[in-house]
């Protein structure tokens, strides 16, 4: 999946807001403490959500790959898949679409159409 036109970044509804403002997303609390923004896939971005965001209403962001430039590396994490980190910050104009997403107690959720 490394060629991914769009990858998925999760955050919290007051991190988005804070981005919008200054232009430029920085990062969740997560990817302050490991040093890089983590990333899905739309393969990975349902289980991402199950695991670390049941019980919550995240909003997704769909961003172009190609405006992450070098920073972008693909490394492995959870069972060993590769997934997207990005070693830096993003400029919200690089976000293409983006909706908040109700998850459930249990973890399931609704995708948008447009996480493929």
């Amino acid at each position: 999946m490394r060629n991914a036109e769009l990858i998925y970044k999760i955050a919290t509804p007051d991190v988005v807001a804070a981005a919008r403002t200054s232009g430029r997303f920085t990062g969740m609390p997560i990817d302050e403490k490991d040093g890089y923004l983590h990333f899905s896939t739309a393969a990975q971005v349902a289980d991402t959500l199950r695991l670390y965001f049941a019980g919550q209403s995240p909003v997704l962001l769909a961003v172009r790959s190609y405006d992450m430039g070098t920073g972008l590396r693909w490394e492995p994490s959870r069972g060993g898949q590769l997934f997207p980190h990005v070693y830096g910050t993003f400029l919200m104009t690089a976000v293409v679409h983006e909706a908040t997403v109700e998850v459930a107690a249990d973890g399931s959720c609704r995708l948008p159409e447009w996480v493929r």
